[in-house]
């Protein structure tokens, strides 16, 4: 078993920090890249401790040891299903309303040159949570949070970083993802012209009209 991530999907890895948010996202079982590595404390050991080491290299900040126990779980799988939540809201042009607050504390501190840094605080589990929330709010200074996106196949839901130039990517895979959509589109078109005793018009070689 991959215990990293976003490696079981096969995507580009978000930047920097970001990597983190995206790694908890793709921790969900989907489709065939595996189980849910939030499912058991073990799984969710073991996959954190992985995860943050990866963030720490990357942030150049240390990392607490985190112990996940059976209770930790659930707080887990909502801090998941929290940015999922963030992220649809980013994408959606009429969102449904204002999202609950972080409610978690940062701190600032000035590093050597007196550039101020954001510096996760806590324990546990909401020490994660103000870590998660600290990269959130980087990446979208930085213009780098309108790229981290969820596939649109609704039974995969992976987290990608879309490095299209013009941000215009909607599947973590076209291949796999995209290609399952146009089918299924394809289907329920042809079922519809049948119905109607049409007949569905198959698409000609490239350059035909």
């Amino acid at each position: 078993m991959s215990w990293k991530a976003s490696a079981r999907h096969g995507v580009r890895e978000a930047p920097a920090g970001l990597a983190l948010l995206q790694e908890l996202i793709n921790t969900r079982a989907t489709m065939s890249y595996g189980a849910d590595l939030l499912a058991t404390a073990d799984d969710a050991q073991i996959w954190l401790t992985e995860a943050l080491a990866t963030w720490s290299r990357a942030s150049g900040l240390p990392a607490p040891i985190l112990l996940i126990s059976t209770a930790d779980l659930r707080a887990l799988r909502r801090l998941r299903t929290t940015f999922e939540n963030v992220i649809l809201a980013g994408g959606n042009p009429e969102p449904d309303g204002a999202l609950p607050p972080a409610d978690v504390p940062v701190s600032l501190v000035p590093d050597a040159d007196g550039w101020v840094r954001m510096v996760p605080t806590g324990r546990g589990t909401r020490w994660l949570a103000s870590a998660l929330w600290a990269e959130a709010l980087l990446a979208q200074q930085a213009g780098l949070w309108p790229r981290l996106k969820l596939c649109h196949n609704i039974d995969c839901r992976a987290a990608f970083f879309d490095t299209s130039r013009n941000n215009s990517g909607v599947w973590h895979d076209v291949s796999t993802c995209g290609n399952t959509a146009n089918l299924r589109a394809f289907r329920e078109r042809k079922r519809l012209l049948g119905g109607s005793g049409g007949h569905p018009t198959m698409p000609g070689p490239p350059g035909l009209r």
